[in-house]
């Protein structure tokens, strides 16, 4: 049987493995990446539906204040200027978010940040007083924090029910940790990060995952979990059994779920997930924007996507005269689903850690990534992860990619 010899096996074609081969191979190590999903990409996988790259597992918006990091990844694909600027329906009105004097405008009718600034205090020194008659003088859970963070109106029209939905459970039922601080911005600016630089690749991130894997072989349709593996702490070699062949490696990169990895054995750490409806609509614009929250309860999902909206601007949008809207619902994570983010409470920050302590005896294994790590990442962070390990290394010059920044 055919043996094939790599320095690295890569588990998971996302951000993070896509970016790890990429590198290694910039320093001659041969790779190879694996992937029980049929297309490369993780949840950046974008999918082109009349015209339009939609987001298959949800809008994804790089975005980073490291100018090394933003000319790292343009320098393998061009990004567009897309500015997130989400818009929150309450109710049949609109509010502008991340909270801004905007916001304030439309909650409260006040147009200075003076007038913000004394309803902003108003409503906290309310909230403080009520936890106060309580006997208590911090915040219980995730209702009191954010009533302290941002006053009563806010939290009801734009957290609560948003929150609840995202969660699964009462913000009352939700420890106060989660919410550790709201950004308020009394400026007229409803660009949600704060970051020097975002935007979104040209033609999508199908682009950025194809060059960060050309020249590496891929395997799609291929479930680690279903191959056999083990280490050869003598030969110092991992050796996998995929398919038809075997495969020898000197270290593994794992980004998949770390419990996972090694069988569950303290337990099972909690995910959430998301859900997609999706429609073809013969508009050429919707809803104008390219993320709708609903942040009332009684509506099922938490956000409208448009996809055109990433990469069209202004007229443009007009060029196609049909749309793709995603209906995104948050959900419970159970087996078969696919699972999205950690569950940031006590009890699985908890296993997680113990997972990371047997993460780090396990031999010539990198996890990495935000199942590998059970840690909430955002694209950038995940590539400056990935420099800094071959920097760290000194397997790759990073003159030109420095990300001290």
């Amino acid at each position: 049987m055919t043996i094939k010899q790599y320095d690295y096996v890569i588990v998971g074609a996302g951000l993070f493995g896509a970016t790890f081969a990429y590198l290694a191979a910039k320093q001659g190590k041969k790779c190879m990446v694996i992937d029980r999903r049929s297309q490369l990409g993780g949840n950046l996988y974008c999918e082109s539906i009349e015209g339009i790259n939609v987001h298959k597992y949800g809008a994804h918006i790089f975005h980073t204040s490291s100018k090394r990091v933003w000319d790292f990844v343009n320098s393998l694909v061009e990004f567009n200027r897309f500015t997130n600027a989400p818009v929150a329906y309450y109710k049949g009105k609109l509010y502008n978010l991340p909270f801004n004097m905007n916001t304030f405008y439309q909650v409260w009718g006040v147009t200075t940040p003076e007038e913000a600034q004394k309803k902003l205090e108003k409503q906290r020194e309310e909230a403080v007083a009520r936890m106060k008659a309580d006997g208590v003088d911090e915040p219980r859970n995730l209702e009191e924090q954010a009533l302290a963070l941002i006053g009563k109106d806010i939290y009801e029209k734009l957290i609560k029910g948003y929150t609840e939905k995202q969660w699964g459970r009462k913000c009352t039922e939700l420890p106060a940790f989660i919410i550790k601080r709201l950004p308020v911005r009394l400026v007229y600016d409803n660009n949600y990060f704060n970051d020097k630089y975002q935007g979104i690749p040209i033609g999508g991130y199908n682009k950025l995952i194809d060059t960060l894997l050309e020249g590496v072989e891929t395997i799609t349709d291929t479930d680690f979990f279903e191959c056999q593996h083990f280490y050869d702490a003598e030969e110092g070699n991992h050796n996998l059994q995929i398919k038809d062949f075997k495969v020898q490696s000197k270290k593994l990169v794992f980004t998949g779920k770390i419990d996972e990895y090694f069988g569950y054995s303290l337990g099972k750490l909690d995910y959430r997930t998301v859900r997609f409806e999706q429609e073809i609509l013969d508009t050429a614009n919707y809803q104008g924007n390219a993320v709708f929250n609903y942040t009332e309860a009684e509506v099922p999902y938490t956000r409208i996507i448009e996809h055109k909206h990433f990469e069209t601007f202004g007229q443009e949008v007009y060029a196609n005269p049909k749309t793709v809207v995603s209906y995104e619902y948050s959900m419970e994570w159970q087996e078969g689903m696919e699972p999205y983010y950690p569950v940031n409470d006590e009890k699985n920050n908890e296993l997680a850690k113990q997972y990371r302590a047997l993460a780090a005896t396990e031999p010539a294994v990198i996890f990495g990534g935000r199942l590998a790590e059970y840690k909430y990442y955002d694209m950038a962070p995940i590539v400056e992860r990935v420099m800094r390990y071959f920097f760290k290394y000194n397997c790759f010059n990073l003159d030109n990619y420095d990300v001290s920044t």
